[in-house]
């Protein structure tokens, strides 16, 4: 899928479309950002997900850009939606076992399939957009040809997956995750249970027809949704740990920057102005979609003009070492990676790096080491501190 201006994942593009949305973030935003307009109409919303999810601009661009347009209060609703992102992280990063739980799951549903051909019929026929629910045909027809689905329509499709098609929750999230321009497993996996009744326990969330019709200007009228809700079983989700402890940078130490699509912006950070860079990589085989594919290119392309670097592709991690001694350091730099795919393959790649003498250091952005502290109970406990956090997140006024 070819990089454009409505879901952009180069920073030039994505600070365009910033520019675009700016001047509707405030109370317009608020009144008309849970409507869902159709493909091509999508322009109540940022449509800058997929820049956020692999931080081509970082939450404090947007929230910054926001704030100081239409003031705080004025954009709180919008603002609220940016923590919602950094809270499924933070409350993610400590508790890691749900995302462990959550592969587990899929995979035996994967198995299920193999074994149970109605099921797999169904299922089948839910991917394909063949269920005879107009609204979720539609949605699921729309993910597969743009990538992308309004957030409250994510909502709806989601819901009618689990409690009206009876499917597994876990097969849903898998397929959200492959197809999403956007996707990123920690709102993926977390959202999906948020549905299902699995984030708070026992509060689950029901499509409701008359509720579709309304929100999408009557373009549907879905026939046969359920009308309640069976809460999968689930055991209870384990109690907030502290997050992993990075190995620290050393802020002085000659670095080769590793850029993967869990930060495609760590040239932008202030953190890291002094780093004295003497090469900049990104791995082929984490471009795993056009998207991906294009944000690493346009980040290796900024970082080598940031850090005035050579910038290069190389296969895999398991040409890190290479580069590093080729570049002439000791250090590896990349961004704090968080749970996910990424993360599950970090331990085995550390282990690889540092057994050619080599260390591989992350960086922590100050915004997720604000933030994921309040992220431990439920998303409301964090919105009650945003007032107090945005001083702390914010760029000072000029």
């Amino acid at each position: 899928m070819a990089d454009t201006p409505i879901f952009p994942v180069t920073r030039a593009a994505a600070l365009e479309r910033l520019a675009q949305f700016v001047p509707h973030a405030g109370v317009d935003y608020a009144r008309r950002r849970n409507f869902d307009q159709g493909p091509g109409h999508h322009d109540a919303v940022s449509r800058l997900s997929a820049a956020l999810r692999r931080r081509v601009l970082s939450e404090a661009d947007v929230v910054d850009a926001v704030a100081a347009a239409h003031g705080p209060d004025a954009a709180a609703s919008f603002i609220s939606e940016v923590f919602w992102r950094t809270y499924w992280k933070g409350w993610l990063e400590q508790r890691p076992a749900i995302w462990t739980r959550y592969l587990a799951g899929r995979d035996a549903a994967r198995q299920m399939l193999r074994r149970d051909p109605d099921l797999a019929e169904r299922h089948g026929d839910a991917v394909a957009g063949h269920t005879g629910i107009d609204a979720f045909d539609h949605w699921m027809g729309e993910l597969a040809q743009t990538g992308y689905l309004h957030n409250w329509a994510r909502m709806q499709v989601a819901s009618i997956w689990i409690f009206t098609l009876g499917l597994p929750w876990e097969l849903g999230a898998a397929h959200f995750l492959d197809q999403l321009r956007d996707g990123d497993p920690a709102s993926n996996t977390l959202s999906w249970r948020w549905v299902a009744g699995l984030h708070t326990a026992g509060k689950a969330y029901l499509a409701d027809a008359d509720r579709i019709t309304a929100m999408t200007g009557g373009r549907f009228a879905p026939k046969g949704l359920a009308g309640a809700t069976t809460i999968p079983a689930d055991a209870p989700p384990p109690a907030a740990a502290p997050w992993r402890t990075p190995q620290t940078l050393d802020i002085g130490a000659p670095a080769l920057v590793w850029i993967t699509p869990e930060d495609a912006g760590l040239e932008q950070d202030p953190a890291l102005s002094r780093l004295p860079v003497r090469g900049v990589v990104a791995c082929r085989s984490h471009a795993g979609c056009a998207a991906d594919a294009t944000a690493l290119d346009d980040a290796l392309e900024r970082a080598a003009a940031q850090w005035q670097a050579p910038a290069q592709w190389i296969e895999s991690p398991a040409d890190l070492a290479d580069a590093a001694r080729a570049a002439g350091t000791s250090q590896i730099v990349t961004g704090f990676v968080p749970v996910g795919p990424l993360a599950d393959a970090l331990p085995a790649i550390r282990a690889l790096v540092e057994s050619e003498g080599l260390a591989l250091a992350e960086h922590l952005r100050a915004w997720d080491n604000t933030v994921w502290p309040h992220c431990r109970r439920g998303f409301f406990a964090l919105k009650q501190e945003i007032p107090a956090l945005l001083p702390l997140l914010l760029k000072e006024p000029a």
